[in-house]
């Protein structure tokens, strides 16, 4: 079955199952008033009017309509857009001298909006034209737009991806007022923001009432409300970095709020945690249930407390509540003003260091409409501090969220006793680790140890660090420092010049040789600020300087050693805004408090771990890594890796004391890796190797022949991509010697597949080091098919019919070739889309099995045939582009047709310029050309005349 009919008409159906009326291709054209409109605009008119009334009148509604006609397409305007949507935009009432918002959705009263849906949807730039496959719209408001492609195809998703990002480029106007966008190939429904298309902010939608059933996704995802809660209250821009960034909340994410909401709205219970792993959203769902209990309808007004425990984390959070558009926030700066604010009945959002409870004075204030949102709660509840602050709102409802599991030495006791009382399961809501790696939220760790000769001594680690008891649960990094500040023989062993120097070098060498190549960067965590410094200058020995930056905080009397690297505010910020792009420097941070929490960089792939740490810290620590990251050409972060310096990895069980199945789920040694490469050499390449010998033309033919059926080439391809995931990462390696050879074989024959295929795959051919490798070792300078057809012209065609070449080549090299050809030439001239759409066809019935090889064949030749016929009968006939088109069109419905009648009938299509979108000018069209075509295709002239109206100008 073709992607249109086993994709794209069912999510048209089931969505007009659940109350999304479908309008035709030709209607929407009409509706939108041609191929560069916007919107439905006499829907939106009419529904502006509608939902407004009093407020807007026709003027005002023209008015309305110019505005959004006027918003820029880039993401700015699509914020503008978005708040247009949620009705926070207004028009001056002159009878009421004041300003009204204005609503384009009800979402209050769902049943009153026009729900519509469409297909085919072409949007005409300036110079690109392009055609979203499905689109969705709230009272003619484009919403959503989706991609819809085969099940057939391995990297539909991908190529969905793709094309989205080129929308985007291409012609922005498309995602003006669209929010939300999805990839779907029927297995999987993905869904991600627009004006966010990269790969690692798409998510799967997951059905939890039938699993893998796409008729149940289309309609949980679209179904009405579901839908307009998502467009009202989980879709977010921010500001990081002076950089505006859009996000859409995820499952787990809106499933949190709505019950924190329900659990506030209650009134009985008061207390919640919310437990969701390390890089998986907590600030963000917590903003988003700070909004929603602030804008809630009726009753008082409440007190939401935010609590976090870092400074930058504050600094941070602020950022992103002022872009999240909360306006009546105070940010506390003393103890004092706290207490303040809280006597004196403030209501909005308070952002506040936990810190400050310290010492607060009991019952601050009696009321029950004041909600404790507690950041990285597992660090709050322990001592005094959480008795402090639950004694000064004693009847407040506390939230607390922890992205860290409960440690084996706490079952019962702190968080969960605290904030879990009220549920049995001792948590409101869980996203664990092995979920989010599942949904591909965050990447699996790995850990790799550095050599012994660099690790800190083992004893000297126990005695002053590990076995201690303070040290058990550790859940604080000043906690941390401060148990270092008294570890000192353990902290000058590990600044002994001799082994920083050694390390030093060992990270250079390995990041140069490992990290560098993919692209990715890295942090260099030292014990204290001191080791910073001396990192930096032992780096600089072996990378060139700008390569690194260290970032830390200054201190009084500090030497000259320590202030040569101080960063102020603006050069610290300007770094972190520099560390996150790919092309920029520096590559490597070195850090020892900064950064280690609160600090998300996709594109940091690996810790060089020199700083003592263990359970809470040091989980919260690595979980910098484990942020996925994937650029537009492709290339992705397999995982995060964490090079051990200090020997914390030897022992997991003493490391991080959860347990054994979450420690398994966190990280696991990089040896397991090595051990499924060797796994997979010796095993599943095994079957292809045989395919990848010789590389003479008949090699090559039989080679294509065995992977011409496209389960088993699909499989291959995604073999292939594993393994080349997989050397990415280890190499260089002394233990991949064994394997290069067979290695490099698989790598030229999945080159030489991928290359016979007609339309080339998304993902990237080859990954940075294996590309290196090939043009270092590979002995095969031409991986192309054999035969291999370069021009469509009737000498090639028929050579390639003489030839002796095996059916599945020719079949292979004749797809290639029209689809390079109508690639090439087809925006120019018209007549080759439609012998492109029959050669498409054909592929797809061959690919599905409908045809034989030999039948396949025969069709190919012949459309190539029709192709050079055609080519060769324009110039003879001196038509243009448009009139030949025509001429070809009507062949089918009427041979006798002479160029002549094709540029008369080419002279009515000029005559009615506007009849894609005017529906007056296509009636008069139909008409015109019912009359011209009756003569000459008989019975067949409206069958003809459809056919001429399908056809693409140019």
């Amino acid at each position: 079955m073709s992607e249109r009919s086993a994709v794209q008409e069912p999510m048209l159906r089931y969505a007009a199952e659940i109350g999304w009326q479908r309008v035709p291709q030709t209607e929407a054209l009409r509706l939108r008033g041609g191929e560069s409109g916007l919107f439905f605009t006499s829907v939106l008119r009419d529904q502006l009017l509608a939902l407004n009334p009093g407020v807007v009148d026709a003027a005002r509604a023209e008015d309305i309509l110019r505005r959004l006609r006027l918003l820029h397409p880039t993401i700015e305007g699509n914020r503008d857009a978005l708040s247009w949507l949620r009705g926070e935009q207004s028009v001056f009432v002159p009878s009421e001298r004041r300003e009204r918002n204005v609503i384009l959705i009800d979402f209050e009263h769902p049943e009153r909006n026009i729900y519509q849906i469409t297909d085919e949807w072409s949007y005409r730039g300036v110079v690109f034209r392009n055609r979203a496959d499905v689109v969705f719209l709230i009272n003619g408001i484009p919403v959503a737009t989706a991609e819809t492609k085969s099940a057939t195809r391995a990297d539909g998703v991908a190529e969905g991806v793709v094309q989205i990002r080129r929308y985007h480029r291409e012609t922005p106007e498309l995602f003006l007022t669209s929010q939300v966008f999805e990839v779907t190939q029927l297995l999987d429904f993905y869904y991600g923001a627009t004006w966010s298309a990269s790969r690692k902010n798409l998510f799967n939608w997951k059905d939890v009432v039938q699993q893998g059933s796409y008729e149940q996704k289309v309609k949980a995802f679209f179904d009405h409300g579901t839908f307009l809660r998502l467009v009202r209250d989980y879709i977010v821009f921010l500001t990081r970095d002076d950089v505006l960034s859009k996000v859409i909340l995820r499952q787990h994410q809106m499933r949190a709020v709505e019950k924190v909401l329900a659990r506030v709205q209650e009134g009985t219970r008061r207390r919640g945690l919310i437990w969701h792993t390390q890089g998986s959203g907590k600030t963000l769902t917590m903003l988003t249930i700070a909004g929603k209990l602030l804008a809630m309808p009726g009753g008082e007004k409440p007190t939401i407390l935010m609590l976090v425990d870092r400074n930058e984390l504050e600094s941070q959070l602020f950022r992103n509540v002022m872009a999240y558009g909360i306006s009546t926030v105070k940010v506390v700066q003393s103890k004092r003003e706290l207490q303040d604010l809280l006597r004196s009945d403030y209501r909005g959002l308070i952002v506040a260091l936990v810190q400050k409870f310290d010492d607060m004075p009991a019952v601050l204030t009696q009321r029950s409409n004041i909600i404790v949102l507690v950041d990285e709660a597992h660090r709050t509840t322990g001592g005094d501090l959480g008795n402090f602050l639950m004694g000064a709102l004693p009847n407040a409802t506390y939230i607390g969220f922890t992205g860290t599991p409960i440690d084996t030495l706490a079952k019962g006791q702190g968080t969960f006793k605290v904030f879990g009382r009220d549920d049995p399961q001792g948590y409101l809501d869980k996203y664990s680790i092995a979920e989010s790696i599942a949904d591909g939220t965050t990447v699996r760790l790995h850990y790799a140890l550095a050599p012994s000769t660099l690790r800190v001594d083992r004893g000297t680690l126990e005695r002053e660090f590990l076995h201690l008891a303070q040290a058990e649960g550790l859940s604080d990094l000043d906690e941390l420092n401060s148990l270092l500040d008294r570890a000192v023989v353990l902290t000058e062993l590990m600044k002994a010049p001799e082994r920083v120097s050694k390390v030093a070098a060992t990270v250079a060498e390995h990041f140069r040789d490992h990290i560098d190549p993919l692209g990715f960067k890295a942090l260099l965590v030292a014990v204290d600020r001191e080791a910073c410094a001396l990192y930096k200058q032992e780096l600089d020995k072996h990378l060139s300087p700008a390569w690194s930056t260290v970032v830390y905080s200054p201190a009084h009397n500090d030497e000259a050693l320590l202030k040569q690297y101080y960063l102020t505010e603006d050069q610290e910020k300007d770094v972190r805004r520099r560390f996150i792009r790919k092309d920029t420097l520096p590559k490597i941070l070195i850090v020892t408090d900064k950064l280690l929490t609160g600090f998300d960089a996709p594109i940091l792939y690996c810790m060089y771990l020199d700083k003592p740490m263990r359970d809470h810290v040091l989980l919260q620590a690595i979980a910098r890594v484990n942020r996925p990251y994937e650029e537009d050409q492709g290339q992705s972060k397999p995982f995060g890796l964490v090079y051990d310096f200090v020997g914390i990895f030897e022992r997991l069980e003493a490391a991080l004391a959860f347990d054994s199945d979450v420690v398994t789920a966190v990280i696991q040694n990089i040896d397991a890796l090595k051990q499924l490469f060797a796994t997979w050499m010796q095993g599943e390449a095994q079957q292809y190797l045989p395919y990848a010998r010789g590389w003479d033309d008949k090699a090559k033919e039989r080679a294509l022949v065995a992977f011409a059926e496209p389960m088993k080439r699909e499989a291959f391809f995604k073999f292939m991509r594993n393994l080349q995931s997989l050397y990415e990462i280890l190499s260089p390696d002394a233990f991949l010697r064994p394997f290069l050879e067979g290695y490099l074989a698989l790598q030229e024959l999945y080159q030489l597949i991928r290359n016979a295929q007609p339309h080339p795959y998304v993902d990237p051919e080859l990954t940075a080091k294996t590309r290196a490798l090939l043009r270092q070792h590979s002995q095969t300078p031409n991986l192309e098919p054999p035969g291999i057809v370069r021009e469509l012209g009737p000498q090639e065609l028929a050579a390639l019919k003489a030839s002796s070449l095996n059916d599945v080549v020719k079949v292979l090299n004749l797809q290639k070739i029209l689809a390079a050809k109508v690639a090439q030439d087809g925006p120019a001239q018209p007549f080759l889309l439609t012998i492109g759409d029959r050669a498409e066809a054909l592929a797809q019935a061959y690919e599905d099995r409908q045809l034989t090889t030999q039948q396949a064949l025969a069709e190919l030749e012949k459309i190539a045939q029709d192709c050079l016929e055609a080519e060769a009968e324009r110039t003879r006939l001196g038509l243009e582009a448009n009139s030949f088109a025509i001429y070809t069109a009507l062949k089918p419905f009427a041979g006798e047709v002479t160029a002549v009648q094709a540029t008369e009938l080419n002279a009515l299509f000029l005559r009615y310029p506007d009849h894609r979108w005017s529906e007056e000018e296509a009636k008069r069209l139909r008409s015109d050309l019912y009359k011209r075509l009756r003569p000459l295709a008989g019975a067949t002239f409206i069958d003809a005349t459809n056919a001429l109206l399908r056809l693409q100008r140019v």
